[in-house]
C-alpha cells in the first residue's frame, strides 16, 4: 500500500511534513485556511515590514514540532510515552490557533472575544468541517484535542508540549517572528532543546546536559518581548486601532445603517451577539478594507483616525506611572481641537520571561526541569544565575500614547523628557 505523505515548504522548518490523512484533511478546511488571512503579528509589520507572515504558517510549524517530539519520543522512551497520545498532540497543535480573530488581542479586546474558547468551540462544534474531520478519528476526538487547548486533558506530558514555559507554540513563534522582523532575538538551538526534551511521570523535563540550551531559549524570548512585541510603534498602531473600532462602535448607536452598507461583518460585534459563522467571516484583510471605506466618513473622527492607521501615522508615547497626572495631558490635547477619548490611549504590556512555579497560587504554569545523570530533577533557576535574574520579575511598561502633532505643542512637549512623563509645573 502506498505511504501517505505531504510536504510543505517551510523557511524555519525546511519541509513539513504531513504523514497522517487526517491532518491533511484539517489543514484544507475552510477554517483551517481561514488562518491564511490572519496575521500572526498584527500591527507589528507597520514596525517591522517583513512580519507579514499568517497564523497559517505558524499553526504549521507548530504540528511540526509536535511531530517530530512525538516521533522522537515514540522511538526513544516507549517505557514512558504512550504512541497513541501522538495524534491528538499534532491535531491540537495544528488547531491551537484556530480561534484567533481579525488583529487577535487588540479585537479581543474590545469586543470581549476569547480566541482560545473560540478555538474551542470550533474543534467541537458540529456545525464546522474541522469536527467532521476529527470525528472520523472517533466521536469524542473532538473532545479529546480541545481538552488539550484549555489543558484539562488528563495526560499532562500532551498538555505542556502544547502550552508551558517552554512549548512547540513558544518554539516556532519565537524562531518564525525573529525570521520575518528581520531580527535575530529569537534564535535558539532548536536541534538540542529537541534531543535534550524528555517525557517524565508527570509532564516534559530535560536532559542536564541541554541547560545551557534551554537558558538561551529563556534570554531569546525575553529579548523579542523586549524589543520585537513591545516596540513603542507597533504598540502605537495597536492603539490606533482600538480608537478606529471604539468610534465605530459608538457612531453604530447613532447611524447604524451607515455600518450596515459599508462594513456588514462587523454588525454582529457591535451588537454583541455572533455566531461561529459569523465570527469566521472576519479576517484582516476585511477589516482594512472597512478601514478603506471609513476615510471617507463624513464623522471627521472617524475618518481621520482611519486615514492615519491606513497611511502609517504613527502615534508618539512616553512612559509614566500614575495615571493622574495624564488629565492635564488630555486637556492639553483637547485644547488643542482633538477629542483625548480617541485621540489618546493608554497601552499597557507586562510578561514573566521565567515564572518559578508557586503551590498556593493557581497558575498553569509549570517549572523547566533537568534531569540528572542519577534521576534526580532540579528546577533550571536553581543552575542558572542568567535565568535566576529573570525568574519572578515582570518586564514591560505603561504608555500613553497621542498624535505625532502634540510635540510641535510646547505647552504639551515640556511634560515629556526622554520618553517620561515629568512633573515640569
Amino acid at each position: 500500500m502506498k505511504r501517505f505523505e505531504k510536504l510543505f515548504r517551510d523557511p524555519i522548518h525546511n519541509f513539513i511534513t504531513v504523514e497522517d490523512p487526517i491532518i491533511y484533511q484539517l489543514i484544507n478546511t475552510a477554517e483551517f485556511q481561514r488562518l491564511r488571512r490572519i496575521k500572526q503579528l498584527g500591527t507589528t509589520s507597520y514596525t517591522f515590514h517583513g512580519a507579514e507572515h499568517n497564523r497559517f504558517s505558524h499553526c504549521l510549524g507548530v504540528y511540526c514540532l509536535a511531530k517530530r517530539i512525538t516521533d522522537h519520543f515514540t522511538k526513544s522512551f516507549p517505557e514512558i510515552w504512550n504512541s497513541e497520545e501522538n495524534q491528538v498532540v499534532q491535531c491540537a497543535a495544528l488547531l491551537h490557533d484556530l480561534g484567533h480573530g481579525a488583529y487577535s488581542h487588540t479585537f479581543e479586546r474590545l469586543f470581549g472575544t476569547d480566541h482560545e474558547v473560540i478555538t474551542q468551540a470550533l474543534i467541537t462544534s458540529t456545525k464546522t468541517e474541522v469536527n467532521a474531520i476529527l470525528k472520523q478519528v472517533s466521536d469524542d476526538f473532538p473532545d479529546k484535542v480541545a481538552s488539550v487547548i484549555n489543558h484539562s486533558y488528563p495526560n499532562k506530558q500532551v498538555v505542556q508540549l502544547i502550552s508551558s514555559q517552554i512549548d512547540v507554540d513558544r518554539m516556532d513563534y519565537l524562531l518564525r517572528d525573529s525570521y520575518y522582523t528581520g531580527t535575530n532575538y529569537g534564535q535558539f538551538d532548536l536541534t538540542r532543546i529537541l534531543q535534550a526534551m524528555i517525557p517524565v511521570d508527570n509532564g516534559i523535563a530535560f536532559r542536564f546536559n541541554g541547560a545551557n540550551s534551554v537558558e538561551d531559549y529563556i534570554i531569546s524570548r525575553y529579548q523579542m518581548y523586549k524589543q520585537v512585541y513591545f516596540h513603542p510603534a507597533s504598540r502605537g498602531m495597536e492603539a490606533m486601532l482600538a480608537q478606529i473600532l471604539k468610534r465605530a462602535q459608538y457612531l453604530f448607536k447613532e447611524i447604524p445603517g451607515y455600518f450596515e452598507l459599508t462594513s456588514p461583518c462587523l454588525i454582529p460585534f457591535f451588537k454583541n451577539k455572533f455566531t461561529l459563522k459569523e465570527y469566521l467571516r472576519l479576517d484582516d484583510g476585511v477589516l482594512e478594507t472597512y478601514f478603506q471605506s471609513w476615510m471617507e466618513s463624513e464623522d471627521s473622527i472617524l475618518a481621520d483616525l482611519a486615514a492615519s492607521y491606513t497611511n502609517r501615522k504613527v502615534w508618539k508615547s512616553f512612559k509614566f506611572s500614575d495615571e493622574v497626572e495624564l488629565d492635564k495631558m488630555k486637556k492639553i490635547i483637547s485644547q488643542s481641537g482633538y477629542d483625548p477619548t480617541y485621540y489618546s490611549a493608554i497601552h499597557s504590556v507586562y510578561d514573566l520571561p521565567y515564572d518559578i512555579y508557586n503551590p498556593s497560587e493557581d497558575k498553569l504554569r509549570k517549572n523547566i526541569e533537568l534531569v540528572r545523570k542519577d534521576g534526580s530533577m532540579v528546577e533550571l533557576s536553581e543552575i542558572s544565575p542568567l535565568v535566576t535574574t529573570l525568574s519572578g520579575n515582570i518586564y514591560g511598561n505603561k504608555r500613553f500614547y497621542f498624535p505625532k502633532v502634540m510635540l510641535e505643542n510646547d505647552k504639551f512637549s515640556k511634560y515629556i523628557r526622554n520618553e517620561e512623563l515629568i512633573n515640569n509645573d
